[in-house]
């Protein structure tokens, strides 16, 4: 698991590096929770955790407040979000996660895409054995944190695995554990760089660097679209 999700957070920290491209969807990930659930952060978990998200890839403060006035204000946006499936180059497996105020014009873009890089969508559920639903959490890891202590403090709260990489610490727990995971971490004082619901690949796919390389353009494709939120692979 640590290396599939090593590579997809090295690859989309690559592709996600324009931020005109990424302020956007950090927004629309705010506006989303708060329609859903209220403009309280103090009341709302998933917009205390999209706003913490946003804050740690520097979404500036205007910014977030704006994306609550769009959940809340008069001239309110209203988001739905849909979750589309598909096979692209080499048989690799993809999930696409989406919220839009169009429809239509999500599924055509998305469509499309598969269609130009030699896939296809294919119905929902389809790939969903493929694949395990995850809280994951990533925060960093201060010189007075004992990880084998953590580990212990956390398993109450649904801990499943924990590591270490170059400075960074990565959480994971069954995604019904995310909120007591979060309430954990807050409680602790503990501030998270990234924390999202990820799909960790079952049985996960290695492909060659030609291969990869070509998978790659198809994504970069799928995570410009403005309506996409998140993009998960069986990449090994």
């Amino acid at each position: 698991m640590g290396r599939a999700f090593e590579y997809r957070r090295a690859a989309k920290e690559k592709r996600w590096d324009k931020m005109s491209k990424l302020f956007p969807k950090l927004a629309k990930a705010i506006t989303v929770a708060a329609k859903e659930g209220g403009p309280d952060p103090e009341m709302n978990a998933a917009l205390r955790t999209a706003i913490q998200n946003a804050k740690a890839q520097n979404l500036p403060k205007a910014n977030i407040a704006a994306a609550i006035d769009r959940a809340t204000g008069k001239d309110a946006v209203d988001y739905t979000e849909l979750t589309y499936e598909g096979k692209g180059p080499h048989g690799v497996m993809v999930v696409v996660e989406c919220a839009t105020d169009n429809t239509n014009r999500t599924v055509a873009n998305v469509k499309a895409i598969f269609s130009k890089a030699g896939g296809e969508m294919v119905p929902s559920g389809s790939l969903e054995f493929l694949f395990s639903r995850k809280a994951a959490f990533q925060f960093k890891k201060t010189d007075d944190m004992d990880l084998e202590e953590l580990e212990f403090d956390l398993i109450d709260a649904g801990l499943e695995e924990i590591s270490e990489n170059d400075g960074l610490i990565y959480v994971y727990g069954d995604y019904k554990s995310f909120g007591s995971l979060s309430s954990a971490f807050e409680e602790k004082g503990i501030e998270m760089t990234k924390s999202a619901l990820e799909r960790i690949p079952t049985s996960p796919v290695e492909y060659s660097e030609e291969q990869l390389e070509e998978i790659e353009k198809m994504l970069d494709k799928l995570e410009d679209d403005d309506d996409v939120q998140v993009v998960f692979t069986n990449i090994a």
